[in-house]
């Protein structure tokens, strides 16, 4: 690959910073880096590559001589600006899910749909954390088996709000410990700390919330199954940065828990961690900071009708990096 101009929008944030961490880590060839975020930001030095880069105000003008961006910016962000740098002909991975349902938009997760990558028109998008995580161990078990239903229960880290929900997670644990009312709760509508909250988006007419269709909608486009079922139930968890999922799947062909954990164990970006009688499964304090999904607890789904052929399992990610940030590098490395 010859030496790129790389802008990050929103290079701030939690998932933008962990972007610059991951184009060094992993040698993407950066000719120019450039920050970008608010303008109450621009003047602010962000450490890569051994020197200081200057963070730049985003506005339409910074996007000039730019190759490629990395969305890392709220919705809004998003569609205000990313169509003004394909404009001036960067090509953007969008990490927001401003343009993830666009029909001239690929949505990709490289281990399962790299090649949606050549029809772009100047905009990529990096889809949600949690379908990220679930769907890396579901897609080589539907290659082999054929999936048709999803029944998952995603447990998200106070990551997934950002920086503000990790700070506002950490402040309440210690004023859980120190015995102290915690008091006002933003980005989260309740107290997290000691505590789970079943919601994570606003609620549509049949009661589900806006994360929890995503795991559907998106799943649907990543995998080119239009007809793709999924029941899913989102909850925030008092976690810091992993997700968690348990995902019971029926499929088309018969698969034994035994069949899926040879399959898994060749699938890239997994990692199968499942010895229960070692007391060994996935937990989010082992797979925060990398970028595999840990997948355990692979067994027969007891409940299934005779003939229905169904397995769960419980996987693990960390929602900055491979549910974020690594995915939306990995994206721009396919470019």
């Amino acid at each position: 690959m010859s030496d790129k101009v790389v802008a990050i929008l929103g290079a701030t944030g939690v998932v933008g910073r962990q972007m610059m961490e991951l184009l060094e880590e992993r040698n993407y060839p950066v000719k120019e880096l450039v920050p970008l975020a608010s303008a109450r930001s621009a003047g602010k030095k962000l450490p890569f590559c051994g020197a200081d880069v200057e963070v730049r105000e985003a506005k339409p003008e910074a996007f000039e001589g730019v190759d490629v961006v990395l969305g890392a910016a709220d919705d809004a962000t998003a569609t205000r600006l990313l169509p003004e740098a394909v404009k001036r002909g960067a090509t953007c991975v969008d990490n927001s899910h401003a343009f993830r349902l666009d029909d001239d938009v690929p949505l990709v997760i490289p281990e399962i749909n790299a090649e949606d990558v050549t029809w772009h028109k100047g905009i990529i998008s990096n889809p949600n954390c949690a379908t990220i995580i679930g769907l890396l161990p579901v897609w080589p078990l539907h290659q082999v088996a054929g999936v048709k239903r999803l029944i998952v229960s995603t447990y998200q880290a106070a990551s997934g709000a950002g920086m503000p929900g990790l700070t506002e997670l950490q402040r309440e644990m210690a004023a859980v410990a120190a015995g102290e009312p915690v008091g006002e709760t933003a980005p989260f509508a309740y107290q997290l700390a000691a505590n789970i909250i079943p919601q994570i988006g606003g609620f549509n007419d049949e009661g589900y919330t806006s994360e929890e269709m995503k795991m559907q909608n998106e799943g649907r486009k990543i995998c080119h199954l239009p007809n793709l079922l999924v029941n899913c139930t989102c909850v925030r968890i008092p976690v810091m940065r992993s997700h968690s999922e348990s995902i019971t799947m029926e499929f088309e062909k018969p698969i034994s828990p035994d069949e899926a954990r040879e399959v898994l164990a060749q699938a890239p970006g997994i990692r199968v961690v499942d010895d229960p009688a070692n007391l060994r499964y996935p937990m989010p304090l082992e797979t925060s900071d990398q970028d595999l999904i840990f997948v355990g607890r692979i067994r027969r789904d007891l409940s299934a009708p005779e003939g229905t052929n169904s397995l769960t399992l419980f996987c693990c990610g960390d929602q900055i990096r491979k549910g974020a940030a690594t995915n939306a590098v990995q994206i721009a490395e396919l470019l």
